[in-house]
């Protein structure tokens, strides 16, 4: 459910030269968005035939050296340099990939460790903690001893797919897609690889691709779980909601669990059922037995919580989340977020703080950048700035690994960069797939671009399945005021707030405003 926990975010300078750290600088000409072929190879499935390259559970940069890494991009941006943009681009690639798909693990003696017998399968939830990077170590060790084994292979594809999800760490898309082809060389066509490429499209946001390679799983096993899942996601996110209603319906049936149940639950809260989407998550979560399971669900249900104003029911999901993996992102999130919506900046600063010094995500960064302007002490202007230029970072790291940014330019750019770069990409996305969450960015770029006219039928959409969202509802009373709409207007902004009093430290308190002006 990637537009709760992915693409929810929606996104000023000293320096006088042009769209200098301005989220979107990558779409500038000059800047060189860093392709996957200029950045070195952070790692290949043939590694440990290449002395030297890395071994079986090589450790993770340490976050400090990624971060650092994110900001010498960023800077590079800032000063407007292709050439070092670029080799920052590369230095951050490899700094992500110190744990690329290797095959051996080697002691300080040279001799090889192995481990007798690999993991029969990852949970689509695991999260990123001892579970998943034990599983990983576990499989790479296997692979050493059984290279040919094409099921180890698929597996630590999807392995890498997950890893990449919950650590933001868009370099495992392709050593994923190195372990998939690996499996799919010594199986053609075999359904675990096939399911793993579709879980691989959805993550770099190729929602086609997905729907493709899911549909040929089912074709030979209609009860492939993860297929099934990997089917819904594709036509929520291709925004095709009433066959998405029909996949979750026979995803239920099928093989129901908590990966079907919480798919099921999203695509009811997208149609405004949220008490349906409560029900299911509450059911999903008594049946869960895994800790990743566990923080999956309970993050889910504190993200449904906080979306309707229920800032303290949220916080107690947090805590649940938290309580079975204290470093699940999205929980960490989550309660900062809540933190700031009931009035907390102070403790939410602090806790997003955190969370961008080891996961410098276009989410987190932006939230954290509205923190510092809402709070408005001094120096604080100075560090939103330097929040949302990072967001160049990420989006042309992203896309140097495969991944489909634009819907991530469009929300952040729109607010905090480069207007121009956001309209450009939110029609792209448009292009693409026809969602609420692509009109409502859409809808929200035309308006900071002064074309409210064209902005109103796409907030309109945005808003037409009955998901209640206050962000959306927000755009749609902003854009209803400039086109001369007040009625309208007041009734989208009172519901906004209704529904979720803080659900922007910046938008909500725009929305009050133009509320006031309107007396």
């Amino acid at each position: 459910m990637s537009p709760r926990t992915n693409e929810s975010a929606t996104p000023d300078a000293e320096e006088a030269t042009p769209d200098t750290g301005a989220v979107g600088a990558a779409e500038a000409p000059g800047t060189g968005t860093v392709e996957a072929s200029e950045a070195p190879a952070a790692g290949t499935v043939e590694a440990a035939e290449a002395p030297g390259i890395g071994t079986v559970g090589a450790p993770e940069a340490p976050a400090d050296e990624r971060v650092a890494a994110v900001r010498r991009l960023s800077a590079s941006q800032r000063r407007w340099r292709a050439a070092q943009l670029i080799a920052c681009s590369a230095a951050l690639a490899v700094a992500l990939s110190a744990g690329a798909v290797v095959l051996g693990a080697v002691r300080d003696d040279g001799t090889t460790s192995t481990v007798a017998s690999a993991p029969t399968g990852i949970s689509p939830q695991l999260l990123a903690g001892g579970d998943l990077d034990a599983s990983i170590t576990s499989l790479q060790a296997h692979l050493k001893a059984q290279p040919k084994d094409f099921g180890g292979w698929a597996t630590l594809g999807l392995a890498y797919v997950e890893q990449a999800r919950t650590k933001g760490d868009p370099s495992r898309y392709p050593q994923a897609e190195q372990a998939l082809d690996r499996s799919l060389e010594l199986r053609p066509a075999n359904e675990s690889a096939l399911a793993g490429r579709a879980a691989l499209a959805a993550a770099r946001h190729d929602f086609t691709g997905a729907l493709k390679y899911a549909d040929k799983v089912l074709k030979e096993n209609p009860y492939n779980e993860r297929a099934l899942c990997s089917r819904v996601d594709a036509l929520v996110e291709l925004g095709r909601y009433d066959e998405a209603s029909k996949a979750a319906d026979v995803a239920d049936s099928r093989h129901p669990g908590v990966p079907v149940f919480t798919r099921y639950a999203y695509v009811h809260e997208l149609r405004g059922d949220v008490k349906t989407a409560r029900r299911v998550l509450q059911q999903a979560l008594t049946t869960a037995t895994t800790r990743g399971d566990v923080s999956y669900v309970a993050t889910a249900l504190g993200q449904l919580a906080w979306s309707q104003g229920e800032y303290g029911t949220a916080l107690t999901y947090y805590a649940r989340a938290l309580g079975a993996d204290d470093t699940y992102l999205p929980a960490l999130e989550g309660r900062a977020r809540a933190q700031a919506a009931r009035g907390d900046r102070a403790t939410a600063i602090r806790g997003m703080e955190r969370i961008v010094d080891r996961y410098p995500l276009p989410q987190p960064l932006v939230e954290l950048g509205e923190l510092y302007e809402a709070r408005g002490k001094k120096g604080d202007a100075r560090k939103a700035r330097d929040q949302y230029s990072l967001v160049n970072a990420w989006v042309s790291l992203a896309r140097a690994n495969g991944v489909n940014a634009d819907l991530d330019t469009a929300l952040a750019a729109a607010d905090h960069g480069d207007r121009e770069a956001a309209l450009k990409a939110a029609r792209a996305e448009w292009a693409r797939r026809h969602t609420v969450h692509t009109a409502d960015a859409l809808a929200w770029a035309l308006h900071v671009n002064g074309r409210d006219a064209e902005a109103l039928q796409y907030a309109r959409r945005a808003t037409a399945t009955g998901y209640r969202n206050a962000s959306f509802l927000y755009h749609r009373g902003m854009i209803e005021r400039a086109t001369g709409h007040p009625k309208e207007a007041r009734a989208s902004l009172t519901s906004a707030l209704d529904l979720n009093p803080g659900f922007s430290p910046l938008g909500a308190h725009g929305a009050r405003k133009a509320l006031e002006a309107a007396k």
